[in-house]
């Protein structure tokens, strides 16, 4: 069975099988049903790891053994394995899921906080500013500084960004609400889209041509992006600093005015 390396590459890596596991899947997906020796002839895997090969396979839900003799070994169809591999990958998450929660109701996570709180040079918050990297590193930081806020949340992006996690903006709105938080929102972009967009999320949204994309809480922490449009490398600015907040929020106030 001639079947192109590349092929066998990226099979292999696709499905985390090994270079002999992936040729043997293969040739038996082809012929159907096979013996170990006529797998061995048709994958070109040595006969006498053929045998080991097989019933790794086997373990791992790419092959089941066709009853009756000689032994023969069955392909399983390559639909079947992506939705077990779906499956175990779901579940393997959300174990991994349950097991980072119970981490913060551990005694050595209280020690990790109290370390932060009250090290030897503990970090005050007033006085940092960082460069944060990375679209789920920067969103996770965003969710922190949500969940901080007391009195108001400044929000000034452009349309298309809001649309693309309006189900995501929508659940912070709801929160923030409930926690009597003033939101203020502001977006560049088409206004008619922007006003319908205002409606699905049942919050007042300001059109502006403020061409920006940056987060105020409370006006004491401003984050700001370095990029227009969202991608893997996004990078943002985060600043904890009362004068600079102040600031950027009364130029937000200016720019809705107008």
């Amino acid at each position: 069975m001639l079947v192109k390396s590349d092929l066998v590459a990226k099979i292999k890596d696709y499905f985390e099988l090994n270079i002999y596991e992936t040729k043997v899947w293969l040739a038996l997906l082809g012929k159907g049903s096979a013996s170990a020796g006529e797998i061995a002839s048709i994958s070109g895997v040595p006969r006498s790891r053929t045998y080991d090969v097989l019933e790794s396979l086997e373990k791992k839900g790419f092959a089941i053994i066709k009853l009756g003799k000689p032994v023969k070994y069955l392909g399983v169809k390559p639909r079947i394995i992506l939705e077990k591999l779906k499956n175990n990958v779901r579940a393997e998450a959300e174990e991994r899921f349950k097991s980072l929660m119970n981490i913060k109701e551990t005694t050595e996570f209280n020690q990790l906080e109290e370390l932060y709180n009250v090290g030897i040079n503990p970090v005050k918050r007033q006085d940092i500013s960082a460069a944060i990297k990375g679209r789920s590193t920067i969103s996770n930081h965003l969710k922190e500084i949500f969940d901080s806020a007391k009195d108001e949340v400044i929000i000034c992006t452009n349309f298309k960004e809001m649309k693309l996690k309006e189900k995501l903006f929508l659940d912070t709105f709801n929160t923030l609400k409930k926690r009597n938080v003033k939101v203020k929102v502001a977006l560049s972009g088409n206004p008619e889209m922007i006003k319908k967009l205002s409606e699905n999320l049942k919050i007042n949204i300001k059109p502006v041509e403020v061409d920006a994309k940056f987060f105020i809480i409370d006006r004491k922490e401003v984050l700001f992006y370095l990029k227009k449009e969202s991608d893997k490398d996004d990078q943002a600015i985060w600043l904890s600093s009362e004068f600079f907040s102040e600031a950027f929020a009364n130029l937000f106030e200016i720019a809705v005015r107008e």
